[in-house]
């Protein structure tokens, strides 16, 4: 190690630097990178809300993509209000098109998505599993789309709770930074 942060292994969002690429992973490659943009919140009691969004997919070599996003609330006047939604986690693809996604957040949520490759450049998951503390919001059932169109990442993410209809509640359009 070359400074008292870094670790031997690397984690990579690049396809010429780092581990070489599994090639497990050609069903959700188009999605490495780091990504960044805006999107909108549904409903609530405020109503919709604009964020802003960074999200990154990186691999060391084995056959998963790490997954971390972090976003911020952003104002009618465009100032940055406070932190947003947070969430990481693990694409697995299995099989050809095959895709599974894990994720939790710090609300308390554990999503375990099973899923495909509709295309080269686009996946559509539903939850299998979700798991919640007594606290976390009430989450039954999620659907989460992602589709690369035009070079930006834009995704749509549904969720249902116990006494609540499959309803939209995030949405973003990101562009590659790298």
């Amino acid at each position: 190690m070359t400074g008292p942060t870094e670790l031997p292994v690397v984690d990579t969002v690049d396809v010429r630097s780092g581990p070489e690429v599994s090639p497990a992973l050609l069903a959700v490659l188009p999605l490495l990178g780091e990504w960044h943009g805006e999107g909108v919140l549904a409903g609530g009691a405020a109503g919709d809300r604009r964020f802003g969004q960074w999200v990154r997919f990186a691999h060391d070599g084995r056959d998963f993509l790490a997954y971390e996003a972090r976003s911020w609330l952003i104002g009618d006047d465009g100032r940055v209000e406070g932190p947003g939604v947070r969430e990481s986690g693990f694409w697995r693809p299995r099989g050809q098109d095959d895709v599974e996604l894990l994720v939790t957040s710090p609300t308390g949520v554990v999503e375990l998505y099973v899923g495909t490759a509709r295309t080269t450049t686009s996946w559509e998951l539903t939850s299998d599993v979700v798991a919640r503390t007594p606290d976390a919001p009430d989450t039954t059932r999620a659907v989460r789309l992602y589709g690369i169109v035009e070079g930006a990442l834009m995704y749509a993410i549904d969720r249902a709770g116990a006494d609540t209809p499959l309803r939209p509640t995030m949405s973003a359009r990101l562009e590659r930074l790298r």
